[in-house]
C-alpha cells in the first residue's frame, strides 16, 4: 500500500514516536487503514487471545496509544471515560461525567456515550451529546470541560459524531436540531478558537476529516444533504458540495488528490412517500390533525424520527419538513476532487456510482481502491480512480446490519456486522475471497483497532485484544 503521507503527517506525533497510535475514531484522520500494522490472520473468542475484560456496552471504538486503550462508556447511569493497560486490559483509571440531563437514544443500539475519544498522546478529548466536551490527561485527571446542552437529534437517535485533534486544535461538529455548528478548541486550554454556523445539517453522525496538500489544510464535514470544507485555523468556508443523503451517518476516507464518501438514507429513491391524507387516515385514531405516540400503534419506537419538530405530536407540517428533506436527499459513493473553491458541485465530482452503498459503516480507500459494505453482508470494491466496479453487492456469508465501518492492513480487510461476526477479505483479489471468518455471538457495533501485531474488538459486553502468540 502507498503510504498516506498527508494523513500520517497530520498524525506525525504517533508516527515519530515509539507510541503504537490509533488516535482516533477510525485510527489516523480517520482513514481505517494501519498502513505499518501486521494484526493476526486468525482470531475469535477462543484464538489467539491475549486478553479479554468485560465492558459496558456502548458503540463507541477503542483508541489507542501506546500501552493505552481509551473508550468511552455507559455504565449503571453514569457517562465515563476509561483508561485501560495496551499490554494486560487492567483499568487505569474511570473517570465520571455528570449528565443532569440525558440527551435521547435508542436503548437498543445506542448509547449516550457513542462517540469515541480522541487523543494525541497527551490528553484524551470525548464528547458526549448530554453534556460536552470533556479532557483528561493520560493521568486521568480532568484538565477542561466544554459544557453543551443536551443534542436533540432527529428521531431521538443519540450523538454519533466524534472529536479529532490536529494541530493542537480539537475539531467537532455537532450537527442536530438546535443549531448545528463546527467547532475548534485549543486542546491545551478548551478556549474556542471558531465556530462555524452549519443550519442546513439537521441531522449527521459522521466525523470530519482533514485534507492536507501544498500546505493547505481543510477540514472536510458530511452532513445533511451537503459535504463543506473548513479553513483549519478561521473556520471559514473553503467549498460546498450537494448531492448528500437526507441524513448522514457515514464519515468520508481522503487522501492526497481524493475524497471518497458513500451514504445512503432516505431518499428520492424511496419516493413516494405517502401522502399525510393516508398516514392521517390510517393513525389519527381522534381526527384531531394529530399524531400522538398513543396512536402510533406497534411501531411506536420510531414515533420520533417522524416528529419532525419535536413537540410531542406528528402533524402535517412535520410530514411536510420529512418530505421536502428527503426529496433532496441524493444517495451515491463520490469520488471528489478536492481543493475547489465555491460551489463545486457541477465541477468537482470525478466520478459516482449508486449502488451497495452503506446505511452507517463508512466507505475505506485502502490499495487503490475502494471497499463498501452494505446491509445484508454484501461487499463492493470499485478502482479508486476510476470508478469502475471490480465486484459489487457480492454476499460473504455475514448477514445482518453493519455499523462498524471496515478497516485495513497488511493486504487484509476487515469486517465487522452487528450480529457479531468478523470477516476478513484478501484486499487484492478480484472477487471476494475470505482469508478468515469467526463468529463472536454478541454484537459488534463498534469499529476495530489495529495496531501493530495486535487487534482490539469490543463486543457488547467485552473488549477483546488479539495477537499470535
Amino acid at each position: 500500500m502507498k503510504p498516506l503521507l498527508f494523513a500520517l503527517a497530520l498524525c506525525a506525533a504517533a508516527q515519530t514516536s515509539a507510541a503504537p497510535a490509533w488516535p482516533q475514531f477510525r485510527g489516523p484522520n480517520a482513514t481505517g487503514v494501519a498502513p505499518d500494522a501486521k494484526p493476526p490472520g486468525k482470531f475469535g473468542p477462543e484464538q489467539n487471545v491475549l486478553w479479554m475484560i468485560d465492558l459496558p456496552f456502548s458503540p463507541s471504538s477503542p483508541v489507542v496509544w501506546g500501552d493505552h486503550i481509551l473508550v468511552t462508556t455507559f455504565d449503571e447511569g453514569k457517562l465515563q471515560v476509561r483508561d485501560y493497560r495496551r499490554s494486560d486490559g487492567e483499568n487505569r483509571w474511570a473517570r465520571g461525567i455528570s449528565a443532569p440531563v440525558y440527551e435521547d437514544y435508542h436503548a437498543q443500539d445506542g448509547s449516550p456515550a457513542a462517540s469515541s475519544p480522541a487523543t494525541d498522546g497527551k490528553v484524551v478529548v470525548a464528547y458526549f451529546g448530554s453534556v460536552g466536551l470533556v479532557c483528561h490527561d493520560l493521568e486521568g485527571n480532568e484538565l477542561w470541560t466544554q459544557p453543551m446542552p443536551p443534542a436533540e437529534m432527529s428521531g431521538g437517535f443519540g450523538s454519533g459524531t466524534s472529536p479529532i485533534i490536529v494541530e493542537n486544535k480539537v475539531i467537532l461538529m455537532r450537527d442536530h436540531q438546535g443549531n448545528s455548528a463546527i467547532m475548534a478548541f485549543d486542546v491545551s486550554s478548551g478556549k474556542k478558537l471558531w465556530q462555524t454556523a452549519r443550519p442546513e445539517s439537521k441531522s449527521s453522525y459522521g466525523t470530519p476529516v482533514i485534507w492536507a496538500k501544498d500546505g493547505r489544510m481543510e477540514v472536510i464535514a458530511a452532513g445533511s444533504h451537503l459535504m463543506h470544507a473548513y479553513d483549519l485555523n478561521k473556520g471559514g468556508e473553503k467549498w460546498r458540495l450537494r448531492g448528500m443523503p437526507a441524513f448522514n451517518c457515514t464519515t468520508p476516507a481522503v487522501t492526497a488528490e481524493m475524497i471518497y464518501f458513500a451514504g445512503w438514507a432516505p431518499g428520492k429513491s424511496d419516493f413516494p412517500w405517502p401522502a399525510w391524507s393516508s398516514t392521517a387516515e390510517k393513525s389519527d385514531k381522534n381526527k384531531d390533525g394529530k399524531i400522538t405516540p398513543d396512536e402510533y400503534g406497534d411501531e411506536a419506537s420510531w414515533f420520533k424520527t417522524q416528529d419532525h419538530d419535536n413537540d410531542g405530536a406528528i402533524t402535517e407540517k412535520d410530514w411536510r419538513m420529512i418530505t421536502e428533506s428527503l426529496a433532496r436527499g441524493e444517495n451515491a459513493l463520490l469520488a471528489i476532487k478536492p481543493g475547489g473553491a465555491g460551489n463545486v458541485t457541477a465541477t468537482h465530482v470525478a466520478w459516482k456510482v449508486e449502488r451497495g452503498l452503506p446505511y452507517i459503516a463508512s466507505a475505506l480507500y485502502y490499495d487503490e481502491r475502494v471497499y463498501m459494505v452494505k446491509d445484508g453482508g454484501m461487499v463492493s470494491c470499485f478502482n479508486a480512480k476510476t470508478g469502475e466496479a471490480i465486484y459489487a453487492q457480492e454476499r460473504i456469508d455475514a448477514t445482518g446490519s453493519y455499523y462498524a465501518s471496515p478497516v485495513a492492513a497488511d493486504g487484509r480487510v476487515f469486517f465487522a456486522s452487528l450480529n457479531g461476526k468478523v470477516t476478513i477479505l484478501k484486499a487484492a483479489a478480484d472477487k471476494p475471497e475470505i482469508l478468515h471468518q469467526v463468529e463472536f455471538k454478541e454484537k459488534i457495533a463498534a469499529t476495530p483497532a489495529l495496531v501493530g501485531t495486535n487487534v482490539y474488538i469490543r463486543t457488547k459486553t467485552k473488549l477483546y485484544a488479539f495477537g499470535e502468540k
